[in-house]
């Protein structure tokens, strides 16, 4: 009886140890899609009062929570019933993706009519409502990467055991929400940490030179995210279609991966901004 129960726990042990090295392998693997991800969400939750910051950040962290436990079973399913619909799902999110990013570029360059407080007014008298939108627009675009995560991670266990595929890929999952949506809470109270700092050092010394650099970066980090969240989602739908589709993955071989995937998400998201105007005109047309 003895015997038997040591050699579950030798077994648990040998299961403990695979998962380690997977889960290393998976993470490692995931990097590069993770500083993309915290770029966007990093972007996606800023903007808000000093009050709701917090507030707003933990909706989305749940948020990202419940798309990463919706997505894991159903990754695993596909992968082992239907692994064409994985590559589905991944193209239909990259579509997804660089509308997101086109839209803004489009917003950007062609739509700045009204000046920034102008903007900052209007969303505090409906404060609720844009919130709540941006908390929806952060937890949808969070499902879209989560998938990219998640089907990368699953990748990096192929071969592997079904049980170890699916611990390794949750594991991942929840390090990586964990991971960027801490980063994100310690990035948005910058500047509240530099008003304590100048507080406490009475105006001069270390103390007040430290605070002061945290109160300053912060308006300059906020909108150097806004960039780069743009950019990253551009990048990471290009760089789904270039993986997933065989014609775009050969496409102008002699191009530099960065260049083509940005492209491909350029065109594609063109594409879609393009194809949802018209639709909205067309339906305007038809019910005026």
């Amino acid at each position: 009886m003895a015997s038997g129960f040591f050699a579950i726990l030798d077994d648990i042990g040998a299961l403990m140890d695979d998962v380690a090295v997977t889960t290393k392998v998976a993470a490692t693997k995931t990097t590069a899609i993770l500083g993309d991800d915290l770029a966007v969400n990093a972007e996606k939750a800023t903007g808000f009062l000093s009050s709701r910051e917090l507030p707003v950040l933990w909706s989305i962290t749940k948020g990202s929570l419940v798309n990463k436990l919706i997505i894991v079973p159903i990754a695993l399913l596909l992968s082992v019933f239907f692994p064409l619909g994985v590559k589905i799902a991944l193209v239909l999110g990259g579509f997804y993706l660089a509308y997101e990013g086109v839209e803004k570029i489009i917003e950007y360059l062609f739509h700045r009519s009204k000046a920034a407080h102008q903007v900052i007014k209007e969303s505090e008298q409906n404060d609720t409502g844009a919130e709540k939108a941006k908390i929806k627009s952060a937890i949808t675009t969070d499902f879209i990467l989560s998938i990219e995560i998640v089907i990368i991670a699953l990748g990096s266990v192929t071969g592997k055991s079904l049980v170890i595929q699916g611990i390794t890929v949750s594991v991942v999952a929840f390090l990586a929400t964990i991971g960027v949506y801490g980063i994100v809470a310690i990035i948005v109270r910058m500047d509240d940490a530099g008003y304590k700092l100048i507080k406490r050092s009475r105006n001069k010394g270390f103390f007040l030179i430290v605070g002061v650099l945290l109160v300053k970066s912060l308006p300059v980090i906020i909108k150097l995210l806004g960039v780069v969240g743009t950019i990253a989602l551009v990048l990471v739908s290009g760089g789904i279609f270039a993986h997933n589709i065989e014609y775009l993955h050969h496409l102008l071989p002699n191009l530099p991966s960065i260049v083509r995937e940005f492209m491909l998400g350029l065109v594609a998201g063109l594409i879609v901004v393009a194809i949802i105007t018209g639709g909205k005109k067309t339906f305007s047309l038809i019910k005026g």
